[in-house]
């Protein structure tokens, strides 16, 4: 595995020649070392060709190494983040969860999608040939480390997670924000592959702004994924699609979340609907990218001074960084500033509700539906079903959108849900759009702009199909074939085989 640049001596990775401070950019020789190993590594026989039982194997290494690290890593990033203890603790097992989950689904198969359709010479309209299909990884993946999830989102995330299973040697540009944790924690991974047996190369950590956009430049790097604003995932979208060789950007860059109410929601269970609606937009300080923006309630709710004692107690806490909680301060004050909106309660720099209509909001629509992030959120008033439609219909994409509802309100949500779905990865009905499962159902992704490349998702299984494509084989030779293609099935995976699904053998 290629050296993190800048790790320090320690028991399980021995000295690093010429380690830096973990702030210090990597040098261009440096880069040069992760970008070669990381080519080496992925085609055959190395990282990209490994049996899935073995690359799970390697993969599952990692995860347990993480835990057993958790109480050195841990301190570590409430230093740098100023999250605390249980928050971060949490964030390690979501970590090396999400690794055992993509483990099993290698070994299992689900990854591969392999199907076979045997030849047929009596095949109508014209007979068919041995036709074997399976995904292949693409090769080298850049992934850029986000600020808010120091652990689940940065240097062994699930960006990270999906490529090492899809096959793909892995270059993490570290996030300013926690230097020191993304050394230590690339330290502890590269060396949990190297005793699991990994190849040189399957994994590497860089660090410098500039120095990313080098390395997504580079003809070697093969696919990318990021987390941040929506204007630096454009400028690197820009980069990535417009190299020599275009490459795919996977990138998350904003949400506002929608939240819609009717008033049979807010008439059953009101007060639960207040407390939720504060307990999630103040989550993590507002610091999480499902953070619901905005709650489109009816005018009449009554919810007002159930929403403003609820913002009242909770506890001020600090951001991630100053450079955010700059963000997060200007933000406030322009939304605070637009014309229609008015304040419902803040504290100091704290939590901050804001309050406008429905009509007002269409007249300002770029001013008010600006993502500010940080625990502020707007308080959203309609006068009637056909104002609800148009505040839906004001929204470009989102990661999720929920509908408060009852059963009496089933022939609105027969029309709203359509609208939501076009809108939004995730839908949720009477829920709160903060804390994304980890699961092979999951969809954590969107219509631009909170994701380019929506087809896909950044959590879930299917996160490994962002870095693979697929190949068939025709008529090629049982002999020649990858072993998860061989009529034997060494691998004992499952396969969907002439339309079913199988464990079997092939029978030619």
């Amino acid at each position: 595995m290629t050296p993190a640049p800048g790790i320090e001596p320690n028991s399980t990775t021995g000295p690093t020649p010429g380690a830096k401070h973990p702030s210090a950019d990597t040098t261009p020789a440096q880069l040069e070392q992760a970008l070669a190993a990381a080519a080496a590594a992925a085609p055959a026989p190395a990282f990209g060709s490994s049996e899935p039982s073995v690359r799970a194997g390697w993969i599952r290494a990692v995860a347990d190494a993480l835990d057993a690290a958790k109480d050195e890593l841990v301190p570590i990033a409430m230093r740098e983040s100023a999250l605390p203890e249980a928050r971060l603790t949490g964030e390690v097992a979501r970590s090396t969860g999400q690794l055992r989950m993509f483990a099993d689904a290698l070994e299992e198969g689900a990854l591969l999608e392999v199907t076979i359709d045997t030849a047929d010479a009596q095949a109508k309209p014209v007979p068919r040939p041995d036709l074997r299909r399976v995904l292949v990884p693409l090769g080298p993946v850049l992934v850029f480390a986000a600020s808010n999830f120091p652990f689940a989102f940065s240097v062994c995330g699930g960006d990270t997670a999906s490529a090492l299973a899809a096959g793909c040697p892995v270059i993490v540009k570290a996030h300013p924000g926690h230097p020191e944790l993304s050394v230590r924690t690339a330290a502890v991974m590269i060396d949990a592959l190297k005793q699991a047996g990994a190849p040189d190369g399957t994994f590497g950590l860089i660090s410098g702004f500039d120095v990313g956009v080098t390395a997504l430049k580079d003809p070697r790097i093969t696919a990318a994924g990021f987390t941040g604003s929506v204007p630096a995932g454009k400028a690197l979208h820009e980069i990535a699609v417009t190299r020599p060789e275009p490459i795919p950007f996977y990138g998350e860059l904003g949400s506002l979340n929608p939240v819609f109410v009717t008033q049979a929601a807010i008439d059953a269970r009101g007060k639960d609907i207040a407390t939720g609606y504060v307990g999630s937009f103040t989550l993590g300080v507002g610091q999480f990218c499902t953070k619901p923006g905005l709650l489109f309630v009816p005018s009449g709710h009554g919810l007002q001074d159930q929403l403003v004692e609820a913002v009242g107690g909770v506890a001020q806490a600090p951001m991630l960084n100053d450079r955010i909680k700059s963000g997060f301060t200007s933000g406030l004050d322009r939304l605070r500033k637009v014309d229609g909106v008015r304040v419902w309660s803040t504290a100091g720099d704290g939590a901050s509700l804001l309050q406008t209509t429905v009509p007002e909001l269409l007249a300002r629509r770029d001013e008010i539906l600006e993502e500010c992030f940080g625990p502020v959120s707007i308080v959203v008033e309609y006068n009637d079903r056909d104002e609800l439609v148009q505040a839906v219909e004001a929204f470009d994409g989102n990661l999720t959108a929920t509908l408060h509802a009852e059963d009496a309100d089933a022939d609105l949500a027969r029309e709203l849900l359509p609208l939501l779905t076009a809108r939004a990865g995730r839908v949720l009905w009477n829920g709160w759009p903060t804390g994304v499962a980890v699961s092979w159902a999951q969809h954590h992704g969107g219509p631009f702009p909170s994701t380019v490349g929506s087809i896909h998702t950044s959590v879930g299984v299917t996160a490994a199909r962002r870095f693979q494509r697929p190949v068939a084989y025709q008529d090629t030779p049982d002999a020649v074939l990858p072993d998860v293609l061989k009529d034997s099935n060494p691998a004992g995976i499952t396969r969907r085989v002439n339309g079913t699904v199988t464990t079997a053998e092939v029978t030619r």
